[in-house]
């Protein structure tokens, strides 16, 4: 922070354990990405270059190593990691997550059926070598899970060695713990939350009405996912309440600003 201000929320300082903030970079070239974290670095905790753009994105070395030089760990969208599997490509795939140095990898089924015990099986074999992210949800927006199924997937998936379980919204927001609307399934997370600590999940929220729902409902040091580039600085003010948005969710009564005294 630049200046002092009072009643500001104590944010977790990075390596973070919780209040993690997941952006994902769908393209941006390599003057992009060191002019995007030369003002938000400090506030970002893991970049995931989007779906399959890790196969397709020119100078990708650079690139990660951009990112590297910030401390910003990157990973490789759990689509890749689909399309490795579907094709056979397991070992494949372990092999180019350590010739890029990735210290994460995230494993979804999303856009394949995998069989659970065969995808906590995949966790297990990558938590040995690296921090998995395992994905939870469809991208199908037909495919409707009882928040009873979400639980149980989310709880043997962290038991297989998943470091958190991040909830289904693809980057538009509008399937997993989201109606097509991008309105928040409230009783599905609510749901969740009964049998799941919050500091375990990342919630895919790339819609600013859902980066509010869930700060109102979890605090500043929510861990939130699917964040846009351009959308980081405007996050990190609304987890400490200087946007509109959540302005008066953490000021003392006796600082609030009365409008009749004006």
């Amino acid at each position: 922070m630049n200046f002092p201000l009072k009643n500001l929320p104590e944010r977790t300082q990075k390596p973070r354990v919780n209040g993690i903030t997941m952006v994902m970079d769908k393209g941006m070239g390599l003057d992009e990405v060191r002019n995007f974290l030369s003002v938000a670095a400090p506030y970002i905790d893991i970049v995931k270059l989007g779906f399959g753009t890790a196969h397709v994105t020119q100078n990708l070395r650079e690139k990660i190593e951009i990112y590297r030089s910030f401390d910003v760990p990157v990973y490789f969208g759990g689509t890749l990691f689909e399309a490795f599997l579907i094709r056979g490509q397991f070992d494949d795939y372990v092999n180019v997550v350590q010739d890029y140095g990735l210290r994460y990898v995230e494993v979804s089924d999303g856009s394949i059926t995998i069989p659970h015990a065969e995808k906590c099986g995949y966790i297990e074999k990558l938590a040995q070598y690296v921090t998995v992210l395992s994905e939870v949800g469809s991208k199908d927006a037909t495919h409707i899970m009882a928040p009873y199924k979400w639980i149980e997937l989310m709880k043997a998936e962290l038991e297989a060695g998943s470091a958190y379980v991040i909830a289904e919204a693809r980057e538009a927001g509008n399937v997993g713990i989201y109606r097509g609307s991008g309105e928040v399934r409230e009783g599905l997370v609510q749901e969740i939350l009964t049998q799941l600590p919050a500091e375990r999940i990342i919630w895919e929220a790339p819609q600013k009405a859902q980066q509010v729902y869930f700060l109102e409902l979890l605090g500043a040091n929510v861990n939130l996912g699917n964040i846009a580039p351009s959308e980081m600085i405007s996050l990190e003010c609304m987890r400490v309440g200087l946007r509109g948005d959540t302005f008066h969710l953490y000021l003392e009564k006796k600082n609030k600003v009365n409008s009749e005294d004006y």
